[in-house]
């Protein structure tokens, strides 16, 4: 495992969904990206944050996609899907993995800012490729197997007024 120091290359990829329902069913609030991006970074060199969203056509998501840009985040959008049965789906987990595997040679850290343990064998890969990975969510909304494939976990959790809007 490779130590923080301030030459690191970052890349932070946040997970909005995941974060967000983390978020609201646990207090009801909001995250706080750019405190989220800060800590992710530290005194470290950003490389390239990227924010996966979800475009549910609600009022406020505009202003929410723009928020992310001026923090420092590139937004990727998808539309969410509704099926014949009425069910709806929309994650970036593929997307987020492949751009995770193609930055992989241009940092030295990944930051996945999610709790979802579909990303636990991205981060074994991404570590047999020497990068370190950390990842940032609540603790009580973080699968087991991301908290034994990362090197770092932040929990949001434990500075809610920091990390919550």
């Amino acid at each position: 495992m490779t130590d923080v120091h301030p030459d690191q290359r970052v890349g932070v990829l946040a997970d909005s969904q995941n974060l967000y329902h983390s978020a609201q069913s646990s207090y009801s609030r909001n995250i706080d990206y750019s405190a989220l991006l800060e800590e992710a970074v530290g005194d470290r060199s950003l490389v390239r944050a990227i924010a996966y969203v979800i475009r549910a056509d609600t009022p406020e998501e505009e202003s929410f996609f723009e928020a992310l840009r001026e923090i420092g985040f590139e937004t990727k959008i998808k539309e969410i899907k509704t099926f014949a049965d009425g069910s709806k789906k929309a994650d970036w987990d593929v997307g987020m993995s492949l751009d995770a595997v193609t930055l992989a040679s241009h940092v030295d850290t990944m930051v996945l800012c999610t709790g979802d343990g579909d990303f636990a064998r991205l981060c074994s890969h991404l570590r047999h490729e020497g990068v370190r990975v950390e990842a940032m969510g609540f603790s009580n909304a973080t699968s087991d197997d991301l908290l034994d494939a990362v090197d770092e976990f932040v929990d949001l959790a434990e500075r809610e007024d920091r990390f919550l809007l």
